[in-house]
């Protein structure tokens, strides 16, 4: 399958693609960055890179980026700021929107001017639909929140939703992402390691969690198995408190973990992005559970000590 894929070039990219190419399917990435290192893929002429902005609409009048999505028999959309790395300024909260709502626009509104669009759109989004709670469980059929970051999703995914009716939709949840070199866990092994970790404000919020082994399995087989459609919540079985995810954390490194991150100094660092580690959410899958996907990693010590030996051997 020929597939375009957005925001592919980082944390996610680096295991998504070499999963891709395995599969034997031709890639065409597109980035605003300089594209990292990937792999040597298996065939020759099976991944290619355009270096250009997909949120600014002038980059939609390029003819290898027209020829690209012409050609594709898949997209994936993963494109998106990251949210919670530094403060939410007036300037990054546009910018966590733009990368999000107007690749996803003119992605859309680009497949719609042909006259044979992709067989499939895998868009990204993310747990943050569902707002945050101490107390509620979530699951697909969950409405959204009222803060920011659900709001946000809701308009993501809606602008996702105008695809043109020939072109099959999944909607990819994302969960806390664990893996090595990036995303929370990459930002907690140095102070676990040295022993300075602990649960992060009150330890009593949840994290919704998935390796991304499992995440980049769940996009392969959205991109390949015609069943599936709609949206998915992409988490482990099993979430658990902050307090207990510290505590696998420090077994998993052989390290304590009793110093905990009070909220506030949090906040000096990230201002209001701190919410989404502070508060988080509870949040299941039935919608997985009903396709019969099989994780490989399900259980959080297993996840965590693959990533963190994996990181090690690195």
């Amino acid at each position: 399958m020929r597939l375009l894929l957005f925001g592919c070039s980082g944390f996610v990219g680096r295991e998504l693609v070499p999963q891709l190419l395995a599969c034997g399917h031709q890639l065409t990435i597109v980035s605003r960055k300089r594209i990292g290192d990937f792999p040597r893929p298996p065939k020759e002429g099976q991944l290619f890179f355009l270096q250009m902005d997909p949120s600014d609409p002038e980059t939609w009048q390029r003819n290898s980026l027209l020829k690209a999505l012409a050609e594709a028999e898949g997209v994936v959309n993963l494109t998106g700021e990251p949210i919670a790395e530094r403060r939410w300024t007036p300037r990054h909260l546009k910018k966590i929107e733009n990368s999000r709502l107007e690749t996803t626009k003119e992605l859309v509104e680009a497949m719609q001017r042909l006259r044979k669009p992709p067989r499939v759109l895998v868009n990204a989004s993310a747990v943050g639909y569902y707002g945050t709670s101490r107390t509620a469980e979530f699951n697909e059929a969950s409405p959204s929140g009222q803060d920011f970051l659900a709001q946000l999703c809701s308009r993501w995914e809606t602008l996702a939703q105008g695809k043109p009716r020939s072109t099959r939709l999944l909607i990819v949840r994302f969960g806390i992402v664990l893996a090595p070199g990036g995303g929370a866990l990459g930002k907690m092994l140095p102070v676990f390691k040295a022993g300075l970790g602990g649960p992060i404000g009150k330890g009593d919020q949840w994290m919704s969690w998935i390796h991304r082994t499992d995440l980049c399995r769940i996009i392969v087989e959205a991109l390949e198995n015609r069943t599936w459609l709609g949206v998915v919540n992409a988490v482990a079985p099993s979430p658990v408190l902050m307090t207990n995810f510290s505590s696998e954390l420090g077994k998993v490194l052989g390290r304590p973990t009793v110093l905990p991150v009070p909220g506030p100094i949090l906040k000096i660092f990230l201002g209001d992005g701190a919410s989404v580690v502070l508060e988080g959410q509870r949040v299941v899958s039935k919608r997985l559970q009903q396709l019969g996907f099989s994780f490989k990693y399900p259980d959080l010590n297993d996840a965590l000590s693959a990533a963190t030996t994996i990181t090690t051997d690195k």
